[in-house]
């Protein structure tokens, strides 16, 4: 992620009930090869590039810090200032989903829908 600017896209997550069985699923369709994740008392999953072996989405379980959030793929777009783009969300007539949350030490993100009522995350890289 260290080479994506503001706007861009920095990650992709898809968040379910049966993360075990999606992922498989993943696997057998497009190749991407599971890395658990520990979450603690259940593992989510890093779906990586089969041949490179770097990751290129991640597939995670609606539990925990996940609970919350729409069963659907999710993107990432990295902001310059988490704490700004939330205000904007709301003055421009969308709608946070979630709280603004850490993720791996430093780096935020914030689940919002727009006025159209489309999901995405706002991430801030630390």
């Amino acid at each position: 992620m260290n080479d994506k600017q503001t706007g861009e896209l920095a990650w992709i997550d898809l968040t379910v009930g049966n993360a075990i069985e999606v992922k498989d699923f993943y696997q057998q369709v497009i190749g991407w090869q599971a890395e658990a994740v520990d979450m603690g008392e259940y593992n989510d999953y890093s779906m990586n590039h089969a041949e490179t072996n770097e990751p290129v989405t991640g597939i995670c379980h609606a539990r925990g810090v996940n609970a919350d959030l729409p069963a659907s793929w999710l993107p990432y777009f990295l902001v310059a200032d988490i704490e700004l783009a939330a205000k904007q969300v709301v003055a421009q007539g969308g709608e946070l989903l979630t709280e603004i949350k850490s993720m791996g030490g430093e780096d935020r993100y914030v689940v919002i829908k727009d006025p159209a009522g489309a999901a995405c995350a706002l991430y801030y890289k630390k």
